[in-house]
């Protein structure tokens, strides 16, 4: 008889994680995640400022970096979560994810054609798969510094990359644009999987680590939003910096101003430390608040549980609805429903039809 997540180990004894096996905290930060993004897309975001009535600006960037951060985590329970995979079996996983890569990224190209006003996240987050293959046999703290080399490097190189390419009419380039140029530049974005992929490497069950996560991501994000607002103040006062993003139709010396401020989307080295820190002490808060109130979470559980399902439902929906970016209501509307239908769908048969595809089709392509 298989013990649910719910319920108490034996006296003295902690049960391992079992890969496949879902956890609740997780399945809570990823329907945060899907249900910010519906708020980014549908909100008027506004200016992120000191006053309560502008915290709605918290959306914005944020859950998308949170979806990322747990594709991360995703990745290590699939490669065999606290042990590595190893051997046959590290192949296994490897196919797995590449298998899940090709259908997100078949799905983010379906909604893509809708046209909608909405950067689809799902073609950088199945890149996003491909770019942590090789990092699947890495120690959490070695993935760490591996993400702080990239939250440094890359922001430099994807603008060295946006100029030339802009000299050369390319950022438009399918490959340019997934990895440098675009919305979601994974070049910069990595850092979020492989802080992820770190994550999923501890024992999400104990205490210490949750704890951790909550502490350390905190830090992390004082310290990302702090050096933003300083180099902010110090380089470009009182202007809206739009990040290394600047810098792509220019040319002559690099403007340090490019790389300075924490705003959303600009894909700074202070952006990418603050907003990845927002996203691990989520993390560990839900790990906690899930266990506490299981059945209180469990709605927002069941969205995260269906994410790809509901995520692309929504694009789906904005484009039939014509659904406009400025209406709170309408992000309520489409809120309510996800948690009503997500809930009732997982109760009475499990996974959404898009996760039982890739979890069919990868279990199938990396054989027994």
């Amino acid at each position: 008889m298989t013990a649910s997540l719910a319920d108490p180990p034996a006296a003295g004894t902690r049960p391992a994680l079992v890969p496949g096996e879902r956890v609740g905290g997780l399945d809570v930060a990823r329907g945060i995640a899907v249900l910010g993004m519906f708020a980014a897309h549908l909100g008027d975001t506004g200016e992120l400022g000191w006053s309560p009535s502008t915290w709605t600006a918290l959306v914005d960037g944020r859950p998308s970096i949170l979806f990322a951060t747990l594709a991360g985590v995703s990745i290590a329970l699939l490669s065999g979560g606290r042990t590595t995979a190893t051997g046959r079996e590290l192949a296994r996983a490897r196919s797995r994810i590449l298998v899940r890569a090709a259908w997100v990224f078949a799905i983010g190209g379906v909604l893509e054609l809708l046209d909608t006003d909405i950067a689809v996240i799902l073609g950088v987050y199945a890149a996003l798969f491909g770019l942590a293959l090789p990092f699947l046999t890495w120690p959490p703290a070695r993935l760490l510094l591996a993400a702080g080399v990239v939250a440094l490097a890359a922001p430099p190189l994807t603008l060295a990359v946006g100029r030339y390419a802009t000299e050369l009419d390319e950022e438009g380039n399918a490959f340019t644009f997934l990895m440098f140029t675009g919305y979601y530049p994974a070049a910069v974005w990595l850092a979020f999987v492989l802080v992820g992929l770190a994550v999923g490497r501890l024992d999400l069950r104990t205490a210490r680590v949750r704890a951790v996560l909550v502490v350390g991501g905190t830090g992390a994000a004082v310290l990302g939003y702090l050096g933003g607002w300083m180099s902010t103040r110090q380089l470009a006062p009182g202007q809206d910096l739009d990040g290394i993003e600047a810098g792509f139709g220019t040319s002559g010396t690099w403007d340090p101003a490019w790389f300075a401020g924490a705003q959303p989307h600009t894909s700074t080295t202070f952006e990418v430390v603050g907003s990845g820190g927002v996203a691990v002490a989520v993390i560990g808060v839900c790990l906690v608040v899930a266990d506490l109130l299981p059945r209180l979470t469990y709605p927002l559980a069941s969205v995260g549980a269906l994410a790809l399902t509901v995520y692309s439902a929504q694009i789906v929906a904005i484009r039939v609805l014509a659904a406009g970016n400025d209406d709170w209501g309408t992000w309520a509307a489409f809120t309510l429903t996800a948690l009503v239908l997500a809930t009732v769908w997982r109760l009475q048969l499990g996974r959404g039809p898009l996760e039982r595809l890739l979890t069919w089709s990868s279990r199938r392509a990396a054989g027994p």
